[in-house]
């Protein structure tokens, strides 16, 4: 039987939109963690911004929702972290590629003994360019990465905290290498944000923009990375170069190596679904501390 033409083009367009769906990984999915304990990784920093070590358990204090809570387990000694670091391999990105792989490159320098770090690289889909590795060294695969095609920022944010997630490490990161642009994700920045703050990972982005681009495009996707950095407690890192990259990542380093890992199990049991907010204070005076704003709790079937 011939259907008419118009027919056949409604089935069409409704066969090519069911399997769109079906495509499409739902943006309502979640990261499991354990949601009995709330794991807040502190960076501390003095006037001059360096790191500060040594302080002990009775200077934190913890507060959800301005409800202080009972510390469960406090660590300040240095203690390995597990890092994805994501490179931006998008079309945007294409005369920043090399700088974005020597970038990964110095991170890769200051690692320690027992630090692992996988890498990751993003265009119109997320790859795994090197699994996880205490290794200084970068594969030859590296230097192979274009610059092509259509980004997806948030999905690959998304991804590295799913692999972290699997990692032992109490200390986790993600970095990123990007000029904050994306036009492709399926998931949000905000659901990218809760999946790297349910697994406790902090987040340092590093602006991959030409220096000479004043667009408030780019002034637009620096909000993004320094949006992600801010909500999960890392660093921001202005389009770097030279000294200043390398002085950037050393920090960065240093910072993951010497920070205070602290949790707890919230006085508010409830599995409402709710976002509720974090503050840590210090009872020392001129610190600057950074760690994630907040978390939202896991919601009840």
């Amino acid at each position: 039987m011939k259907l008419p033409g118009c027919i056949f083009s409604l089935i069409l367009v409704s066969l090519i939109f069911q399997a769109n769906i079906n495509g499409q990984s739902s943006d309502d999915e979640i990261i499991t963690v354990d949601s009995s304990i709330v794991v807040m990784n502190a960076s501390i920093t003095d006037a001059a911004g360096k790191a500060v070590g040594g302080l002990t358990q009775k200077y934190f204090h913890i507060f959800e929702d301005g409800v202080e809570q009972e510390i469960k387990s406090f660590e300040s000694e240095e203690t390995p972290f597990a890092a994805v670091i994501l490179l931006d391999t998008s079309g945007s990105m294409e005369s920043r590629v090399t700088l974005a792989r020597s970038a990964a490159i110095q991170f890769l320098g200051g690692l320690r003994a027992n630090d692992f770090v996988a890498i990751y690289n993003f265009d119109a889909k997320v790859q795994m360019v090197q699994d996880f590795s205490n290794s200084r060294d970068i594969r030859d695969s590296v230097f192979d990465l274009k610059a092509d095609g259509m980004t997806v920022l948030n999905d690959a944010v998304y991804k590295a905290a799913e692999i972290l997630s699997k990692r032992g490490e109490k200390r986790r990161a993600i970095i990123v290498l990007s000029d904050g642009a994306d036009t492709q994700s399926q998931k949000s920045a905000d659901k990218a944000l809760q999946a790297a703050s349910l697994v406790g990972a902090t987040i340092y982005t590093v602006d991959m923009s030409p220096i000479s681009d004043n667009s408030p495009a780019r002034h637009q996707n620096q909000g993004v990375l320094k949006n992600f950095a801010d909500k999960t407690g890392g660093r921001f890192v202005a389009t770097p170069g030279g000294v200043a990259m390398r002085d950037a990542f050393k920090r960065i380093v240093e910072e993951l190596g010497v920070q205070y890992t602290i949790t707890f199990s919230p006085s508010n049991t409830k599995k409402d679904g709710k976002f509720r907010t974090l503050e840590l204070r210090v009872s020392k005076p001129n610190l600057t501390i950074r760690t994630r704003k907040g978390y939202k709790a896991p919601k009840g079937k």
